[in-house]
């Protein structure tokens, strides 16, 4: 995923107080100390386990969802992206787009069992239980690697020609991903392994961040401050107004989540009627919060960040090391 610049202002300050709506359905409840180096990028919730991985520089870090609270680390996971759960294989998988590579580890005592070599600089991961693969989306070699998880060897690659974002399932086991430079929605087969469409997202310039609806739709957020709503035939069912700075979309309790990272705040969007969706609230989360993701059993949000230095002359903020945190949003 990309890095944001932040500029601070009292001006900034006052817009994300003035849009925060007095029912928002989530409130900010508190806020995990992490420590360490102010870099992060996905985090992955397992639901069934309570389980919350956070991508953390070179290491990643293992939170119990039930009482937020670190329960362990990964480490040597260098430039970690993102974090794949296969609960049916006790194992686990890491992104290292530094080292190009994938760790893989054991659920249960998160030692790591392997190393496997991938595509240039690994982003976004996922297994796919119907067919036992893992696959990364590699942003600088434009690819997709496809692993067997039970043997952890690579099966092949499929290009794509452009980089690839963030992904998700659909019920059949087919992969939907961003894809930024192109404005466009991808669906990988990882059986046949191909891409079998490309579907344009109007009004959408860069997406990153994808989220998934029980209905199957799909939730891009985009740079230029918009959320496009897409069926799984790729059609474009709406577009909404959202904050500035989204990195990150989650879907939870009906509602349809961007993290506003330049902005530090988090817009609230609901379908209002058949195929019209909306913002419903913006509330206030912090200056880089930009990824997201929700525990949908415990209905709640996570949301990493840190303090950053002021920016000036054109300059990017940066991060300030041991204040990253985790925070935490839990349903009204």
């Amino acid at each position: 995923m990309k890095q944001l610049k932040f500029r601070f202002s009292i001006l900034t300050l006052a817009f994300v107080a003035g849009n925060c709506f007095a029912q928002a359905p989530f409130k900010l409840s508190k806020s995990i100390a992490i420590g360490g180096a102010a870099r992060w990028d996905y985090l992955f919730v397992d639901s069934s386990q309570h389980r919350l991985y956070v991508s953390h520089a070179t290491q990643t870090e293992v939170i119990d969802t039930k009482t937020d609270t670190l329960i362990g680390i990964i480490p040597d996971t260098a430039g970690v992206h993102g974090i794949a759960i296969a609960n049916d294989l006790n194992i686990g998988f890491t992104s290292n787009g530094k080292d190009n590579t994938v760790t893989v580890f054991d659920l249960a005592t998160l030692k790591v069992r392997r190393s496997i070599a991938v595509g240039t600089n690994p982003d976004a991961i996922i297994y796919v239980q119907q067919s036992h693969r893992v696959v990364t989306f590699n942003g600088r070699s434009n690819d997709a690697t496809i692993i067997d998880a039970k043997s952890g060897k690579v099966i092949g690659n499929v290009a794509i020609g452009a980089k690839p974002e963030f992904a998700q399932l659909d019920n059949a086991g087919n992969i939907y991903f961003n894809i930024e430079d192109t404005n466009e929605l991808g669906i990988l087969d990882p059986i046949a392994m191909k891409i079998t469409a490309r579907h344009s997202l109007q009004s959408c310039d860069s997406p990153t961040g994808l989220a998934r609806d029980n209905q199957q739709r799909f939730y891009s957020v985009c740079k230029n401050k918009m959320m496009i709503v897409s069926a799984a035939d790729g059609k474009q069912i709406s577009q909404v107004a959202i904050g500035a700075g989204a990195d990150g979309v989650a879907f939870l309790d009906a509602y349809a989540l961007s993290a506003n990272g330049a902005d530090g705040t988090m817009s609230v969007v609901s379908e209002m009627s058949q195929g019209k969706f909306k913002t419903v609230a913006t509330i206030a989360t912090a200056i880089g919060a930009r990824t997201i993701d929700a525990d949908v059993n415990l209905h709640k949000l996570y949301l990493p960040t840190a303090n950053f230095t002021a920016s000036k002359d054109g300059e990017r903020a940066q991060g300030i090391p041991d204040t990253f945190r985790i925070l935490v949003l839990e349903k009204q």
